[in-house]
């Protein structure tokens, strides 16, 4: 008897009989009796007995959770081995299959591959017999095609472990796609599969494209396409991580198969327009794929050169997109189009300008991809391997001419000969008539008089109509009638030189092409010139990327010559000073690339290059340049290198002038020796005798500044050399900073004092050489004489110890008293020398009263440079003793306030930080007088004082007060150097534990103060700056209360706004809602002043879009307060409110008790308030003998 097989749905259908001559299971066996019948099964048939004891099998599938796994592995070799061979037998194939071996069931992965291999092989043949009518059954794909996407399902299916099983998934899904009609099912699998499985997004794309491009069925990519297109925004609203998903599959599907997705990227473009960014990111992706890999070179056709324009037009677009993450991927979208060479030639003007645009979005990421993006423009410009603006210039201008020149001559050009259409006419006009004639003859009578009865209409139209047919007798015969004569309009042209006239045009058109192309470049330079200005800002940004992206573009640009690039190589070396590692390294290896690892045919050639290199560098570099560059220069002398000696052999020829070379050039490689000396001290111990005969020797006043940096190269290596100059004629003071000799130094200020009277220049540096011997002999006696004290201390105790025993001294050292006794006893006797014996019947001493003269007499002695030596001479007297500097510190601060010299001033802030590290407490009261100097007109001062008082402050050596709003001004300066010290002043501040916390509400004050007068703007543009330090919940209450009795005490009501402002810039929680409400009295007499009310209600307004249901009723309530307040008043307010509390004494208000308004407010005090009623700047005929103490009645400080 036959049966019919009809595969379940599920397990229980086998044993469920639904139909005439259905195989239904018969018995059902239990788990004991399971392995005898499989072992019987397996012993009496093998793989055929799976037909007749199919019922065995189902009973193990049943009890699969309960039987002994020695069963399942049996029942698994069973149905393996079966399934192969009664297959093969049914098609008569005749296939044979090694016996496979089970490995256990903790080894499924290998045994599902397994299985996956046979369904492939099982899938391939042509098993459409095993149904009637040869029609495979959707049972049958639904059963397979299931099991496969279940395996998708799978969270490891993604893993490289999973690669093979992943794969043999997708090509037994790509036979079911190709051969049983599954594609429109796989469409909506692969669909739901990532609407709700976002990891499954690479496998679907790689699965979409192997069916596309593997098994030819191409149709699937444009159904997924149009299934994704076709949705809604408030689709994919709903959708979740299902966006997500959408957007990575297309992104790796547009990798895979771009050309695929050609005809339908149509059906994506809408949702460019919709709002989730995720997929217009995908979208934008999709585009710059297919742009690199199908739509580029220059053999494409008309229709694909007007894809390419669109698509570029669309990402154009989105270069402004509303969303940070869209416009920053579109950039680099277009950087991989701009390195893959893809971007034509006429978008390079307008993608670069909006690139530039771009470096001041406010997202860092854009700006980040905006600079990677101008660096592979540079890198990959079409234009020149050099891209100056300025040396454009000139060949331009040279092309332009000559193409002036070559149209002017063309237009003189004169022809030969000319026949006119006049003649031309008459040449052709009898055989023209005969023609005309014979063509419109009429046919017959009857035609005629049609002809008379037609109206004057229908004369016009046959005047038209014999027009058109003498111009069609004329295209028809073109060897009777010459083209010249078509039209009496036409121009002259020459009947001999024809080939010589269009040599010329095509001459023309050359040059045309050539100032264009010229233009283009120039175009092109004047973009990057420009960016250039931008990034170098960006090199001290917080964020490391993009500091790193600036100096791997500042090292690009400077490649490429490009104008002004060497401004940012040199602003971008301090960064070798970085904390941040990352930068550093990213600096050190630039700084290499750029100097270090130059090209050559040979070592000399290199080494010739890295010197020329180096020297540029060093030309007009600042002293902070040249220090920063000593450290890469000593880097490299210290690492191990092939050029360091042919690199120090060129520099002693061009310090020695062996060479003709430039006196910039010989004094930078004198300096540049003196840093390879750092590393390598033989490097110039080894010349020590050239480099003094050549600069210090007969021919010293040839060049004194290579003198100078010569005694600087020597500085480097006389901490343990002496070194001994025969020669020292010079008439500056920057032989006494590498030689201290007595003797040398009284010499020199000899030699000067002979020219005293000769004029004012002579005096002015007789007076900077005696300021420079005062400063450095005190330097020498405290670290020189110092060292050689504590040198010879630690000799002489090494010395005790050897002949006294260790018990009599042990005590003593236990208290550490014997060194800090000595220590202090050197101190003193320091001490003593400078204030005793330096200043005291000596040369110097004889100049003090002069240097005192000069400065407190600014009207006698007006000479600018003398002024200016004196100042500073004076400043380093001061300098010995803490006597001269009580003495002289009144005078140098007039001076410092008085002088019309921007320099004079500056130069006296730099003392003034130096005296107030030696002697702080003498400086000490004098600190408002310095931070007076903030506001200063001259933009060279306020630059100095920003960046000593930075020092100052930062190192703790000056205390921070509330003067600190006059830094808080200098974020508006006009000057941008300033404003980014100032910025960066306050970001080191806040390192340190609630400093700007503690200043805020000082700050505040003094800058709301009605006769600084500073304008509404400039005040919140600085509080919104000053507030986004404040990052703690218990500052921002703290904040909230003391801004709050702040009220009380302001007068004004711009004041009153200014507080206001304030406490709406804080991110008030909670808690600082209820401080809030608490100190309701201080400020709701000022609701009435939209000033007051307006902040008061955005603060409400952010409160109640993220507060809590219960919480959100008090900010409601407190906000219907606010507005009542402001519209009717306090006082028709508290009434209303009394008489409402005595009608119904039960009801209970969520506000916040308020004392009677009878009462007397009690008077609060502020140390910032005490402060401004004393003037900063004290009389002329007083001097601060003390510091002033500081009370506050109330202030508390936060200690975390």
């Amino acid at each position: 008897m036959s049966w019919d097989f009809i595969l379940p749905v599920c397990l229980g259908d086998l044993v469920k009989s639904g139909a005439v001559n259905q195989y239904v299971v018969q018995d059902v066996l239990s788990v004991k009796q399971l392995p005898s019948h499989i072992n019987t099964a397996l012993r009496s048939q093998g793989p055929l007995c799976i037909l007749e004891y199919f019922d065995t099998a189902y009973s193990v599938l049943q009890h699969c959770r309960t039987v002994d796994v020695a069963v399942k592995e049996d029942t698994l070799e069973l149905l393996i081995q079966g399934y192969i061979l009664n297959i093969s037998l049914c098609l008569s194939q005749g296939r044979k299959k090694d016996k496979v071996a089970g490995k256990g069931l903790l080894q499924w992965d290998s045994e599902r591959e397994t299985i996956l291999q046979c369904l492939t092989q099982l899938l391939q043949l042509d098993i459409r017999t095993l149904w009637s009518l040869s029609l495979v059954e959707e049972e049958f794909v639904s059963c397979v095609t299931c099991c496969c996407y279940k395996l998708l399902e799978n969270p490891t299916i993604s893993h490289v472990k999973s690669k093979s099983t992943r794969d043999a998934i997708i090509h037994v899904l790509g036979i079911m796609v190709k051969k049983y009609n599954h594609m429109l099912g796989a469409c909506v699998k692969v669909i739901q599969l990532l609407q709700h499985f976002e990891q499954l997004a690479s496998v679907c794309a790689a699965a979409v494209a192997s069916w596309s491009s593997e098994y030819g069925v191409k149709a699937i990519v444009g159904e997924i396409m149009r299934e994704i297109g076709q949705k809604s925004s408030e689709e994919l609203a709903r959708e979740g991580s299902g966006v997500k998903a959408f957007s990575s599959f297309l992104s790796e599907l547009s990798t895979l198969v771009p050309e695929t997705m050609i005809p339908n990227i149509s059906v994506l473009l809408t949702h460019l327009e919709g709002e989730s960014p995720s997929l217009r990111v995908a979208v934008c992706e999709v585009l710059g794929e297919v742009l690199v890999r199908v739509l580029s070179g220059d053999k494409l056709d008309d229709s694909a050169r007007a894809s390419r324009d669109r698509f570029l037009d669309t990402l154009q677009e989105h270069i402004h997109d509303a969303h940070s993450h869209v416009r920053a991927r579109v950039l680099q979208v277009y950087a991989r189009i701009v390195n893959s060479k893809a971007l034509p030639l006429c978008k390079y003007t307008e993608v670069m300008e909006l690139t530039v645009g771009r470096l001041g979005d406010k997202s860092v990421h854009v700006c980040k991809s905006a600079i990677q993006l101008l660096a592979a423009f540079i890198a990959h410009n079409p234009y020149s391997c050099k891209l100056s603006s300025v040396d454009l210039t000139k060949p331009l201008e040279k092309e332009m001419a000559k193409l002036k020149e070559m149209r002017d001559s063309q237009k003189e050009q004169v022809p030969v000969a000319v026949i006119t259409a006049a003649d031309l006419w008459d040449a052709m006009k009898p055989e023209l008539e005969m023609t005309v004639k014979a063509q419109l003859e009429p046919g017959s009578e009857e035609e005629d008089n049609e002809d008379e009865e037609e109206t004057g209409g229908d004369e016009e139209r046959s005047d038209r109509d014999t027009a058109l047919q003498i111009a069609q007798f004329l295209r028809e015969s073109p060897e009777q009638v010459t083209p010249e004569a078509v039209s009496s309009d036409a121009p002259p042209t020459p009947q001999k030189e024809g080939g010589g006239n269009e040599g010329g045009e095509s001459e023309l058109k050359k040059q045309e092409m050539l100032v264009q192309y010229l233009k283009d470049t120039e175009s092109f330079a004047l973009q990057v010139e420009r960016s250039i200005a931008v990034i170098n800002n960006m090199l001290y940004w917080k964020t490391t990327t993009v500091v790193q992206e600036a100096v791997q573009f500042c090292v690009t640009a400077f490649e490429f010559s490009v104008a002004n690039s060497v401004c940012g190589v040199r602003k971008m070396l301090p960064l070798v000073w970085s904390t941040d590692v990352t930068i550093k390294d990213s600096v050190i290896q630039a700084y290499r690339r750029l100097y270090l690892n130059p090209h050559g045919d040979n070592t000399r050639a290199k080494a010739q290059t890295l010197v020329d290199n180096l020297s540029d560098l060093m030309i007009d570099a600042s002293l902070g340049t040249v220090q920063c560059l000593e450290e890469i220069v000593s880097e490299f002398f210290s690492s191990e290198s092939a050029l360091q000696t042919s690199v120090v052999q060129v520099l002693w020829e061009r310090f020695s002038g062996k060479r003709e070379t430039k006196a910039l050039h010989r004094r930078a490689a004198v300096l540049l020796l003196g840093m390879a000396a750092r590393a390598e001290r033989e490097v110039v111990l080894s010349n020590l005798d050239t480099l003094c005969s050549v600069a210090l020797g007969e021919k010293v006043a040839e060049d004194y500044l290579l003198a100078r940096d010569t005694l600087i190269t020597i500085a480097n290596i006389t901490d343990h050399v002496r070194v001994c100059v025969h020669i020292l004629c010079m008439n500056c003071q920057f032989g006494v900073i590498t030689i201290y000799a007595k003797q040398v130094c009284i010499c020199l200020i000899k030699m000067q004092q002979k020219q005293l009277y000769l004029n004012c220049v002579s005096l002015a540096q007789v007076l900077s050489l005696c300021g420079a011997v005062a400063f450095w002999q005190v330097s020498h006696l405290e670290r020189s004489v110092s060292a050689e004290l504590r040198r010879r201390r630690g000799e002489k105790e090494e010395k005790e110890e050897k002949e006294k025993d260790a018990n009599d001294s042990c005590v003593e050292e236990e208290l550490g008293l014997v060194g800090a006794s000595a220590e202090d006893t050197e101190v003193e006797f320091i001490r003593k020398i400078c204030e005793t014996e330096l200043l005291s019947g000596n040369m110097l001493s004889a100049f003090l009263p002069l240097l005192v003269k000069v400065c407190s007499s600014p009207g006698k002695y007006s000479h600018s440079q003398l002024t200016t030596a004196a100042c500073l001479a004076l400043s380093q007297y001061m300098m010995i003793s803490p006597a001269v500097c009580k003495d002289n510190i009144r005078l140098l601060f007039t001076v410092l306030e008085k002088s019309p010299l921007p320099v004079v001033r500056a130069n006296t802030i730099v003392a003034l930080g130096d005296l107030t590290v030696r002697f702080p407490n003498i400086l000490e009261p004098w600190t408002p007088n310095l931070y007076a100097r903030l506001s200063d007109e001259s933009a060279s001062v306020r630059l100095t004082a920003i960046m000593v008082l930075t020092q100052l402050v930062l190192k703790d050596v000056m205390k921070v007060k509330g003067q600190v709003s006059e830094v808080a001004v200098l974020l508006l300066d006009p000057e941008p150097h300033i404003a980014s010290l100032a910025l960066n002043f306050f970001n080191e501040l806040s390192a340190k534990d609630n400093a700007i916390y503690n200043l805020l509400p000082d700050i505040i004050s003094r800058l709301s103060d009605p006769e600084r007068g500073m304008k509404e703007e400039d005040f919140n543009t600085i509080m919104k700056q000053l507030f986004s330090y404040i990052t703690k919940e218990r500052q921002t209450e703290s904040l909230v209360e003391k801004l709050c009795q702040r009220f009380r005490t302001a007068k004004t009501e711009q004041q009153w706004a200014d507080l206001a402002v304030s406490l709406s810039l804080l991110s008030v929680c909670e808690r600082g809602f209820k401080k809030l409400q608490e100190c309701w009295d201080c400020y709701s007499d000022k609701l009435t002043e939209p000033g007051v009310y307006q902040p008061l209600l955005s603060i409400a307004a952010k409160l109640r879009r993220r507060a809590k249901p219960q919480f959100k009723a008090h900010v409601e309530d407190y906000e219907k307060r606010l507005t009542a307040v402001h519209t009717k008043g306090l006082e028709n307010v508290d009434n209303e409110e009394r008489e409402q509390q005595m009608g119904d004494t039960q009801s209970q208000n969520l506000q916040t008790p308020r004392k009677s308004r009878s009462r007397p407010k009690p008077a609060i005090t502020f140390s910032s308030d005490e402060e401004e009623e004393d003037d900063a700047v004290m009389a002329e005929s007083e001097t601060p003998k003390v510091t002033t103490p500081i009370a506050r009645t109330r202030r508390t400080r936060l200690r975390h």
